[in-house]
């Protein structure tokens, strides 16, 4: 058994969330959601965090998590669409476990992307996402161990990434 966390990587709308916790279901590990985390940590929403705190509180309080994590037994980490273009957190993740990049097309992702309900991309047009794209991924494709192709769907990306996780162990 894969005695390391497991950290996915990738754009806000590709399936790191939706993967990561059906992995994690499969793995009968605990699953953490690093953007979830540090609303819980400081009792606020990242829009709130972002508001009163700035950008960068928010990106200390990511390394924050992932320091936290080290310590923890081995689980199934989704990390911020941001998360690893910051090279002290590629080292951490690197230092404790895999990174896989969940890799699914800009235009899926533009096709159903809520951007409203993305809180770093709340009021933010295709044209951010689009952006956020082009800055991220190549860090994605630098940081990552391993790629996972989900441009076929859900059940399709679930199965490939356990499999994957299967091959590694």
């Amino acid at each position: 058994m894969l005695n390391m966390h497991i950290f996915l990587v990738g754009m806000a709308g590709a399936g790191k969330t939706s993967l990561g916790r059906r992995l994690a279901q499969n793995l009968n590990w605990n699953f953490v959601d690093t953007d979830q985390r540090v609303c819980e940590l400081m009792g606020m929403t990242v829009n709130e965090i972002f508001a009163s705190f700035g950008e960068p509180l928010f990106r200390n309080a990511e390394t924050g998590v992932l320091i936290e994590l080290v310590g923890q037994p081995p689980c199934v980490v989704s990390t911020g669409g941001e998360l690893c273009t910051f090279s002290e957190n590629v080292t951490i993740m690197k230092n404790h476990g895999i990174i896989i990049h969940i890799d699914r097309p800009l235009d899926q992702i533009l096709s159903d992307i809520k951007t409203d309900r993305r809180p770093l991309l709340a009021g933010g047009s295709h044209e951010d996402v689009i952006d956020q794209y082009n800055r991220c991924i190549g860090h994605y494709r630098a940081a990552a161990d391993y790629r996972l192709d989900n441009s076929k769907g859900f059940i399709v990306g679930a199965k490939n990434l356990t499999d994957l996780v299967e091959s590694i162990q």
